[in-house]
């Protein structure tokens, strides 16, 4: 006998694409637009007021987006609803009367599984999702709409002065949080996260930082920190002189896989959805680089070449800083991006624009950018291995 509910899938709600109504059994159905721009959840019921006669209008109720209500929930809200008809109460009018408020960490963990489709590191998914769960403990299980300003300012003040920037982006994601919990009819009113014109007023305003100045080593300090990593010989201090030595990003590093490289031609090729400019980056391997990697694949336990403590997972996102914290290192990992720029500008001849390249710079001159028709790689090949070389200095 066919189901009558329960007829959807996961994967079906996922790629389903043909416009019109799909039932899920039960009254319950999702709705794709005729142009595949809009997929929600409708529940169908039919109403009869006391004074009517017959079967009833046909309703229908909006039970929220696809992208953000789960089948799950979805299947959820419909039993909801079929409860309330067979009380003989409308679906509708209850709604407007004791809607299902959702907590505030329902909702936040909505937005995030909404969000992380487009971010291509995984190390901004990972932060998104501790910062709306450690540092918002205290309102995860309050109703969204019950979040005040009094609460958000109890979450933020004690992080504030201490690590200002990451209550700052934590005020953000908290202000969005509540901002799709009001588009989704849950809040009324201002937005208690707001900082123009609201929390401005009641918390003290951030300095703000230089972009793109990250505390860097001097280029003659390099040498002695990397024959101090070549001593330690774990897997972060190895990820860590890998990521000196090819002037990428830690996370472009830390999230290597072996698939990624051909160690014959000592090529790194970084696939764009890694790539903080979104295009695909070839990395020229200097010798000392290769050794790493022959190191590396001497204890291969996965696709990764630099694994954490965990099968198939990559090292912590702050594992490299860790390794600097217990050298008593005064830098950040970012800062090493810049000693190989100063290093090439000052102990070498190679044009600006070669330098630029290595460290994958979108070229910010539109006529310049479009007449590029080379990645200069051999010529950043001689450089990086001269910065091998450079790193490689008896302290």
């Amino acid at each position: 006998m066919a189901r009558t509910t329960s007829r959807l899938s996961a994967r079906a709600v996922a790629t389903l694409k043909k416009p019109g109504r799909h039932a899920d059994g039960g009254g319950l159905y999702l709705a794709i637009s005729a142009d595949g721009s809009r997929r929600r959840w409708v529940f169908l019921f039919r109403w009869k007021e006391p004074s009517q006669t017959g079967v009833g209008k046909l309703r229908e109720m909006g039970l929220g987006s696809a992208s953000t209500v789960s089948l799950a929930r979805a299947r959820e809200l419909a039993a909801q609803a079929r409860a309330q008809l067979a009380e003989g109460r409308n679906p509708l009018t209850v709604r407007g009367d004791e809607r299902t408020i959702p907590t505030f960490g329902g909702m936040a963990d909505e937005v995030v599984a909404a969000l992380e489709t487009g971010w291509r590191n995984p190390k901004h998914r990972d932060q998104w999702r501790m910062t709306l769960t450690t540092y918002c403990e205290p309102i995860r299980s309050m109703p969204v709409d019950a979040v005040t300003t009094e609460h958000v300012l109890s979450i933020l003040q004690p992080l504030w002065s201490k690590v200002p920037e990451t209550a700052s982006r934590l005020r953000g994601r908290i202000e969005k949080v509540l901002d799709a919990a009001k588009a989704k009819g849950y809040r009324t009113g201002e937005n208690p996260a707001r900082w123009r014109g609201h929390l401005d007023h009641l918390l003290p305003k951030r300095q703000k930082l230089t972009r793109g100045h990250h505390k860097a080593l001097a280029y003659e300090k390099v040498p002695p920190l990397v024959a101090r990593l070549r001593q330690t010989g774990s897997v972060s201090a190895l990820c860590l002189e890998f990521t000196i030595l090819t002037a990428a990003r830690s996370g472009e590093a830390m999230g290597a896989r072996w698939e990624e490289f051909n160690l014959e031609k000592g090529i790194w090729t970084v696939p764009k959805e890694r790539m903080k400019a979104g295009r695909e980056h070839r990395v020229p391997l200097s010798r000392r680089a290769k050794e790493i990697l022959s190191r590396m694949s001497e204890i291969r336990t996965g696709d990764l070449v630099f694994p954490g403590l965990k099968r198939d997972r990559p090292l912590s996102t702050m594992a490299l800083e860790m390794v600097m914290r217990r050298m008593k290192v005064d830098a950040t990992v970012h800062g090493f991006r810049s000693a190989f720029r100063d290093w090439a500008a000052e102990q070498t001849s190679v044009p600006r624009e070669v330098a630029e390249a290595a460290l994958a710079h979108v070229i910010e001159n539109k006529v310049e950018a479009a007449y590029r028709r080379t990645d200069l790689f051999e010529k950043r090949r001689a450089l990086m291995e001269q910065w091998a070389e450079h790193c490689e200095l008896q302290p």
